[in-house]
């Protein structure tokens, strides 16, 4: 690849907001923007865990900061928002990492359906449908002012294919991907191409939220761990690092022509039909 093709996955000279940061996955994230050359901003709740991730970058040579808010508070949010243009003037993309499985909301073989723990339900949804709508309505206005924004969700295997137990998670995502395709389109409509949104399926990576159901204390497989490495052609689980492409390729320029997208890393899981 020559060196004209390089510069446009560059992120050199770009803001861009992570939601969820500090997490596996979006710690990951992270790295990759910043090895890209970008600035990266990490939007969480936990001020000593930010601080401590954002200390590292530096070291790294990276450019980094933090502000403290929770995706699901507006005005927090708001006041993030103006916190970041006050240091650099501008917002180039958010990566909308924050979400993840809610125990409430997981539904055991042996529970009784029809007594769903309801507001579980709600809590995932809230964490992982309106914790990615609301960060792109705040940010949203100034991404669009860059001229060459871009929006990145985090969708799931589980929206594609239903899983058993995780069903308010799997409502969430499910949620997450008819918003990214309407809300491309209206983006479109409004902005031209000046604003993208697009999003990534993950398929299964080992997080916090959803080790202790495919893993054993002695990490080895329970029988839904072996379950879905069965079904994964690939034969094992993802690394977080394997989503960086994907990541880095949608923030750039190099996907200028790409919006409504849902790009998925998963190993083959959700085309494979088991024959």
């Amino acid at each position: 690849m020559d060196n004209q093709s390089l510069g446009m996955f560059s992120l050199k000279g770009k803001v861009i907001v992570v939601t969820g940061g500090t997490g596996i996955l979006g710690t990951s994230f992270v790295i990759a923007i910043i090895e890209a050359k970008g600035t990266v901003v990490i939007l969480g709740r936990n001020e000593q865990l930010c601080k401590d991730h954002v200390s590292r970058i530096i070291e790294m040579g990276g450019e980094a900061s933090y502000v403290i808010a929770d995706v699901l508070d507006e005005v927090a949010l708001s006041i993030a928002k103006d916190k970041v243009l006050h240091q650099y003037g501008r917002i180039d993309g958010l990566v909308n990492a924050a979400g993840g499985n809610v125990p409430e909301a997981v539904v055991m073989p042996d529970a009784d359906v029809f007594k769903l723990n309801m507001q579980g339900m709600k809590d995932a949804i809230n964490l992982n449908l309106w914790g990615t709508l609301m960060p792109i309505q705040v940010f949203g206005p100034e991404i669009a002012k860059s001229g060459s924004g871009s929006i990145i969700n985090i969708s799931s295997v589980s929206a594609k294919r239903p899983l058993t137990r995780v069903l308010g998670y799997s409502m969430g995502k499910a949620a997450i991907d008819c918003y990214t395709k309407w809300f491309a389109v209206e983006m479109a409509n409004r902005f031209g191409d000046a604003i993208r949104i697009n999003s990534i399926m993950p398929g299964f990576f080992l997080t916090e939220q959803n080790k202790n159901l495919l893993t054993n204390m002695d990490g080895s497989l329970t029988e839904r761990g072996s379950k879905i490495i069965d079904h994964t052609p690939f034969r094992r689980f993802g690394n977080p690092s394997e989503l960086n492409g994907a990541l880095v390729w949608l923030l750039s320029d190099a996907s200028k022509f790409v919006t409504g997208m849902d790009i998925g890393v998963d190993g083959g899981f959700t085309i494979n039909s088991g024959v």
